[in-house]
């Protein structure tokens, strides 16, 4: 696992000079310091671990197998691409062997060549991404080695040397065992320290979705399997591993494949559904509904002086705003109801089965939500709202290009009568765009505070 490699900034207004050279001092101060921590780690462990290692022939021609089967699988992601955000490559079907067939110190020293092949003939990213990455990558090998020739050794000390002829423990079953077991240590360490990071890179009150579900879960197993049955393989003998790397890289193959065609559908600042995947599914749930004759309501959301979140607080906390009115979106809605970003600060949201006045409450629900958002730069708190404009099929429109032009008026609606509310369409001919019971303190054109918050500082 990766935490997201973004590539440099292309397009857009150009960021300010000191941005372009010190991207790393623009992140938050709790993520600098956590990656500068680990990055001392590293290097302390390293310094030990080489003055207790003797090298050896058979190690450096180990090293240098394995470090040309991870070039291939970095050709191969070359030529296919990465998806972005959080990714797995397969790389560790290289990375397994060198915690169970190599001194600790090797673990420490395979991540850099390949991201540094990366860097240069994949993608070139964010560099100190790239570094968090060879760091976490790194010490998780280093420390699953260690415990690996600890146990085959005699203690701690053997296992920062490394433990010669620890290897030979891959032709018994209880030796596998035991490196299926340091490699799922390997695992865990890794995802642990890129969870992290990617929390610590998030704005307040914002929440993070889970990196382990099922899928993820079945990858990882897939991954620990193929890299102790090429560490057995290369055990016997490194030529063998010649015919390890075409089956990997087939499944490399298939696995970024399959995470391209993910990517393809979802928006990457929120991994919501893009604008086109969005029209798709929601046009055969509108036709659906006009086919069973039954209900479904259209809302499209826009957040309030977005431009000037942007211009005020800078386009990486905008980010941030539209990652966090994603989530909140997101977990106020039912499993049956389809989210999208619409592009920009717009969100739709399409509710199968809802009439006016269910439609109704649920847009006031969303809105309520995203006012009660806790968002802030530094110490000093940013207000964040939506308004929001909702149609009904069979009221506002039959199909869903009528049904988001009647949501699109009511939302121009909503904003040139103050903003931070839900409107209805004023009403289309034959028609009347029904406003359900206003609610105390509220009046037809209008739901929300009647003081509502200043929208941005």
């Amino acid at each position: 696992m990766s935490i997201s490699e973004k590539p440099a900034r292309v397009g857009g207004p150009p960021p300010d000079e000191e941005q372009v050279r010190w991207p790393f001092l623009q992140q938050p101060r709790r993520l600098i310091v956590y990656m500068g921590l680990l990055l001392a780690l590293t290097l302390f462990l390293f310094g030990m671990a080489v003055a207790l290692y003797t090298p050896t022939w058979r190690d450096a021609g180990t090293f240098a197998a394995l470090v040309l089967c991870a070039a291939c699988g970095v050709e191969a992601i070359r030529r296919l691409g990465l998806p972005a955000g959080v990714s797995r490559d397969l790389l560790g079907a290289w990375w397994f062997p060198a915690i169970l067939l190599l001194p600790p110190v090797y673990a420490l020293l395979l991540p850099v060549p390949v991201f540094m092949m990366m860097q240069l003939r994949s993608r070139r990213a964010l560099v100190h991404r790239r570094v968090f990455n060879t760091i976490a990558v790194a010490l998780s090998g280093f420390l699953a080695s260690v415990a690996w020739h600890g146990v085959r050794g005699d203690g701690l000390v053997a296992g920062l040397a490394g433990t010669s002829g620890a290897h030979e423990s891959l032709t018994t079953v209880s030796g596998v065992l035991g490196a299926l077991l340091c490699c799922s240590g390997f695992t865990v360490l890794n995802t642990l320290f890129v969870v992290l990071a990617a929390r610590m890179s998030n704005g307040p009150g914002e929440s993070f979705r889970p990196m382990w579900d099922r899928e993820a879960f079945m990858l990882d197993a897939v991954e620990l399997c193929v890299g102790v049955t090429v560490a057995v393989l290369a055990n016997i003998s490194l030529l063998l591993l010649v015919i390890a790397v075409p089956p990997v890289l087939l499944l490399q193959r298939s696995l970024l494949y399959n995470q391209l065609q993910a990517a393809a559908r979802t928006d990457p600042k929120t991994g919501l559904l893009n604008a086109s995947t969005w029209e798709q599914e929601a046009a055969v749930e509108v036709a659906r509904a006009r086919s069973e004759r039954g209900q479904a309501a259209v809302l499209i959301l826009d957040i309030d002086h977005f431009k000037r979140v942007n211009d005020n607080h800078g386009h990486l906390f905008g980010d941030q705003v539209l990652l966090g009115v994603a989530t909140t979106i997101a977990q106020q809605l039912r499993q049956s109801d389809l989210l999208g970003r619409f592009g920009g600060e717009e969100f739709v949201v399409l509710l199968p089965g809802s009439d006016t006045t269910e439609a109704w409450r649920a847009a006031e629900r969303l809105r309520s939500q995203v006012g009660d958002m806790e968002i802030a730069v530094g110490d000093v708190p940013v207000s964040i709202t939506v308004s929001v404009g909702v149609a009904v099929i069979g009221e506002h429109g039959n199909d869903l290009v009528e049904l988001l032009t009647a949501a699109d008026l009511a939302l121009y609606r909503a904003k040139e009568t103050g903003r931070n509310r839900v409107c209805l369409p004023a009403g289309r001919p034959g028609t009347e765009g029904k406003i359900p019971e206003a609610r105390e303190g509220t009046s037809p054109d209008r739901v929300g505070p009647r003081n509502p918050r200043d929208q941005i500082p």
